[in-house]
């Protein structure tokens, strides 16, 4: 498979990554399931979101990642976004698998949106681990956005490990009734961010296409897989319609 193609493939991503060449990839974004223990749905598609144990869930997640890594260039990311559910497991995994040197940030997205609780605080956040391969040698270029203070009104700055980008209602345009569809500014400010122009970005389980989506307005280039149909033809047609976007 030519990797400066788009190719998208129903398909798992550990089998899939046999067909990817080494160090061809600048940034691997991944939104695994979350092992919520329940079927996700939505209008257009649901996947089973279950494994018998945390531990099973790591074990899944493990050997995919080991066998993703090989896959980036020396330049290149890893994005991996889960919740509280796995996000200690999955730091302590990269370190043991990259090194403590190859931490990079834990970004907060705080998102607002959902219930609450009156046994704990409300649970607002996701968590994105951004590890790199080389320490000395990865992409990134600072997003900037608009300053909040008095003395910096009208101007940017730089953003902070704490993204806070709303997601997506129920009235939201970009909607597509896929579930945990994650907002496109979200991964426009990622992707922007950790790769470069004519970069590669891989996204192993896609779901409603945003990561592809936006690698696309961006300029860069994209290779991913999904194991559901629905997230197929989602992510699908959501592509051709920014392609004739572009075109007009």
């Amino acid at each position: 498979m030519n990797q400066l193609d788009p190719h998208l493939v129903l398909c798992d991503w550990l089998t899939f990554c046999e067909q990817i060449e080494n160090e061809s990839l600048d940034l691997m974004y991944v939104d695994p399931p979350f092992n919520t223990g329940k079927v996700q749905s939505a209008s257009a598609g649901a996947y089973q979101d279950s494994w018998p144990s945390t531990d099973s869930w790591v074990c899944w997640f493990e050997e995919r990642i080991r066998a993703t890594i090989p896959k980036l260039k020396q330049t290149g990311s890893v994005l991996i976004h889960v919740d509280w559910r796995t996000s200690h497991r999955v730091r302590v995994l990269l370190e043991e698998i990259l090194g403590e040197e190859h931490f990079v940030n834990h970004l907060i997205w705080s998102y607002g949106l959902g219930g609450s609780s009156p046994r704990r605080f409300a649970r607002k956040h996701d968590d994105i681990l951004f590890y790199c391969k080389d320490p000395k040698q990865y992409y990134f270029d600072p997003p900037m956005i608009p300053a909040t203070s008095n003395r910096m009104k009208g101007k940017l700055k730089k953003a902070t490990d704490v993204i806070d980008i709303p997601s997506l209602n129920n009235m939201a345009d970009e909607r597509v009734g896929y579930p945990t569809q994650k907002p496109l500014d979200l991964l426009k400010m990622l992707i922007r961010a950790c790769s470069p122009i004519d970069g590669t970005i891989f996204d192993p389980c896609f779901g409603s296409g945003t990561s592809l989506v936006a690698s696309k307005i961006l300029g860069r280039e994209f290779v991913g897989c999904d194991l559901n149909p629905d997230a197929l033809k989602i992510a699908s047609d959501r592509l051709v319609r920014v392609q004739k976007e572009h075109e007009t």
